[in-house]
């Protein structure tokens, strides 16, 4: 938040760029922002318009004492819209809906001003907004195990409704507000959001260690290394997506793999795997990537991958591409190419 009186501080990227005579894209690219003993953002740590106190980076900068902000809240610190969220006690989907209203539209202030800026609310206006609005009333909220029927599809959208509105949320909360099991099904989904949340903020931020994301989350201590792992395993999953799709719709274009949407699976909770069907009249049913192994063909449809053994698979019908873990999509296709004609 920009505290009561810094309005004039408060920085943007671009501003700090500058500060630096640096340009923004160079920036980006060298992360200034994230050496050791920098400044912390005074945006919230969910936001993607980061905010700076430019006093505090100033003297960082030029090797002095980094000033300290007041840690007392004050009616005119400035919210952005999660923190205005917070202060309201609810999601920041729902403080999109309210913002709107008259008594706090009047109040916005936009950090820059102008066009592009991010909106920030005085805390006192969110306060008086908040005493304003009319209570549930008798019967009122969401009745406590009332979502007995919740269908599966709808369990993590609504575990994350309950985390936007408190971080630090409970299983027993979670279980009893939807109805749900508490295992384990609330505390499957209600790790499995904070660890995806977790590999967001390492996404923007590749230095930041898991543990403190989890802690700028407002995540409990106790749940904090659980989900860290979590995080841990949704990155490793996210930075190989994209490589198994490339392959995928490049075979899928040359007629020769079925176009679908990449899944990957864990094996003993530590590797990668994934299927690719290949269409009717190929050689082989299906294609494997391993991240141990890289590609191999698969003699089943229906379960291609098999079971994780610890070693490479073998056999009859198992035959590896390429060479290498990640080989271009044409050196796919091209070793299937010459292993059907192989097996011709």
């Amino acid at each position: 938040m920009i505290r009561a009186g810094r309005l004039k501080y408060a920085q943007t990227m671009a501003d700090l760029a500058a500060q630096l005579g640096m340009p923004l894209g160079t920036f980006r690219n060298k992360k200034p922002h994230t050496q050791k003993g920098h400044p912390a953002p005074i945006s919230s740590p969910t936001s993607r318009a980061l905010l700076w106190d430019s006093e505090q980076t100033a003297a960082f900068h030029a090797g002095k004492p980094v000033p300290a902000l007041p840690k007392a809240d004050a009616d005119e610190d400035l919210l952005d819209r999660h923190e205005a969220a917070a202060e309201l006690g609810v999601s920041a989907a729902s403080w999109n809906k309210y913002k709107s209203d008259p008594k706090l539209t009047e109040h916005v202030v936009l950090v820059p001003a102008g066009d592009g800026g991010t909106e920030h609310w005085p805390r006192r206006v969110v306060r008086e907004f908040k005493a304003s609005r009319p209570g549930r009333g008798a019967g009122g909220g969401r009745r406590v195990g009332s979502g007995d029927m919740i269908p599966r599809d709808e369990i993590l959208p609504r575990i994350a409704e309950l985390l936007d509105d408190n971080p630090a949320i409970t299983l027993t909360e979670v279980a009893d507000t939807l109805g749900i099991a508490k295992f384990p099904t609330a505390q499957a989904g209600l790790a499995q959001l904070r660890g995806r949340r977790i590999a967001d903020l390492i996404e923007v931020d590749p230095d930041l260690p898991p543990l403190e994301a989890a802690e700028r989350l407002g995540y409990p201590t106790a749940t904090r290394r659980g989900a860290a792992a979590i995080a841990a395993a949704e990155l490793q999953t996210r930075q190989a997506r994209p490589y198994l799709q490339q392959v995928a719709d490049a075979l899928a274009a040359a007629g020769v793999a079925d176009p679908i949407q990449i899944e990957l699976r864990r094996l003993g909770d530590e590797h990668l795997a994934a299927a690719l069907p290949l269409t009717a009249g190929q050689t082989w049913p299906a294609l494997v990537w391993d991240e141990r192994y890289g590609w191999r063909t698969a003699t089943s449809r229906r379960h291609p991958i098999g079971k994780d053994t610890g070693s490479a698979p073998e056999g009859e019908g198992i035959r590896y591409l390429a060479s290498g873990i990640r080989p271009e999509p044409a050196e796919v296709l091209e070793a299937l190419a010459s292993a059907e004609e192989a097996e011709r």
